[in-house]
């Protein structure tokens, strides 16, 4: 089998796009004629549901609000044997879309990302793009190279990382929740630099700067916590070590000194220290084999497809 003889589909996430969508289906429908394109209406208030319809697109719905919870459900209801997504805002190019399947179907990928180009120049997001860095390098620290652009709305997919995707996460923190699932199963995957430009006039993006931002942070601490429970808690532990071995140096030099220890809440404080670095220790070894087991499962699970 081939690309040109696969099943694609390309399902677009929308809630509220009604400048945008029909253009965007039209886009895709003119770059790969051979796909079904699905937009899944996210709670939309506006015309964006009759103009998906107009456009040639099926249209189904989800009523919980969130990226993740979108992501979710069209990687449940839809069969496929390639996946692409795409925001449904306009600012992705359907032209890319062939070079993207490509690039899975040749080197037998599971992921082919797309890297936004133009995201400052082109797209007019200074703020936004700064905020992107911020996060792609605190992705790395984290969780190991791999991904330069954890944020794209522009990917491709095979069958067995859809179906084998668990999607927890409601939000924008799907992208990140993606990247990780990848990375910590070691999956193939590729980027590719794809055009990025602004959204239309009168279109609105969802994405809220501060609100959103402190849900990836916080995400990400989460699947840091899920994903390498140890790094996070023995880097705790340590800080813990480092700290009560700072306050006790003063108590140890008086005691050689004088045989007394003057400030003993200062050293019940270096004891608890101490010992919490070691229940945190102890905690994270559990979790890392608690983790190690879960990654083995989904990993099982991606193999059955």
């Amino acid at each position: 089998m081939n690309d040109s003889d696969s099943n694609i589909a390309v399902l677009i996430p929308c809630r509220n796009e009604e400048l945008t969508v029909g253009n965007v289906v039209s886009g895709f429908r003119d770059a790969l004629p051979q796909a079904t394109i699905y937009v899944y209406d996210n709670a939309s208030t506006d015309e964006t549901v009759n103009r998906a319809l107009e456009a040639g697109a099926l249209v189904y719905f989800e009523p919980l609000q969130g990226k993740g919870h979108v992501i979710r459900r069209m990687f449940a209801d839809v069969e496929a044997d390639i996946y692409l997504i795409v925001d449904g805002d306009a600012t992705y190019d359907p032209a890319d879309a062939q070079m993207m399947i490509k690039t899975l179907f040749d080197n037998n990928l599971d992921m082919v990302a797309g890297v936004r180009t133009g995201i400052t120049e082109d797209a007019k997001r200074k703020g936004h793009a700064l905020g992107n860095l911020i996060f792609n390098r605190l992705y790395r620290a984290l969780f190991g190279s791999g991904f330069s652009d954890i944020f794209t709305g522009y990917r491709v997919f095979s069958r067995r990382l859809v179906k084998s995707f668990p999607a927890i996460s409601s939000g924008f923190e799907v992208e990140t929740e993606l990247a990780v699932h990848a990375s910590q199963l070691s999956l193939p995957v590729a980027e590719v630099p794809v055009s990025y430009v602004a959204r239309p006039e009168g279109s609105q993006s969802k994405l809220r700067t501060f609100v959103d931002g402190f849900g990836i942070l916080r995400a990400m601490f989460v699947l840091l916590k899920e994903n390498r429970p140890l790094l996070m808690f023995g880097s705790l532990a340590s800080v813990c070590t480092i700290s009560a071995i700072s306050i006790a140096i003063p108590l140890i030099s008086t005691y050689a000194d004088t045989g007394l220890v003057p400030r003993l809440p200062t050293a019940i404080l270096a004891t608890g220290l101490i010992v919490l670095s070691l229940l945190l220790l102890a905690l994270g070894l559990i979790l890392d084999a608690v983790a190690k087991s879960r990654i083995e499962a989904k990993r099982f699970a991606y193999l059955q497809l």
